[in-house]
């Protein structure tokens, strides 16, 4: 593999962007290493594709950049980028992944209810009528 792989991930209004190139196994995340995290289960989160790579990592480096929405967002948009990143490096890690965990490769398509009128603060709960 003399080429780059960039794919990306969604989740809510998170978007991640992951580069995948030959390499030593280094992954950074906002150019940082992704084992400097403080957020013990977000790193996790995007830990568990590496995690399920296995050896591939170690012939690989992943550069990530996370931006938009909460830190829990971005942390699945993460973990679905590199997933993807690994996926089309390694096609025998399409289907690891799949039996794993369906959303490591499909993205979760769910989004935030819009607010309608009469609603006071919530999507779905109207203002409550004092008559009758």
């Amino acid at each position: 593999m003399s080429k780059a792989i960039n794919t990306w991930g969604r989740r809510k209004s998170a978007i991640a962007r992951a580069t995948l190139r030959p390499g030593k196994g280094i992954v950074r995340w906002n150019k940082r290493k992704i084992e400097t995290i403080s957020q013990n289960m977000m790193r996790l989160r995007m830990q568990e594709p590496l995690i399920l790579a296995g050896d591939v990592l170690k012939t690989v480096d992943i550069d990530v950049n996370a931006f938009g929405g909460g830190t829990s967002s971005q942390a699945d948009a993460t973990r679905l980028a590199i997933a993807r990143a690994l996926a089309k490096h390694d096609k025998k890690l399409e289907k690891v992944f799949l039996d794993y965990d369906r959303t490591l490769l499909v993205a979760d398509v769910r989004q935030k209810e819009t607010h309608k009128p009469n609603c006071h603060g919530k999507a779905r709960a109207k203002r409550q009528k004092s008559y009758r």
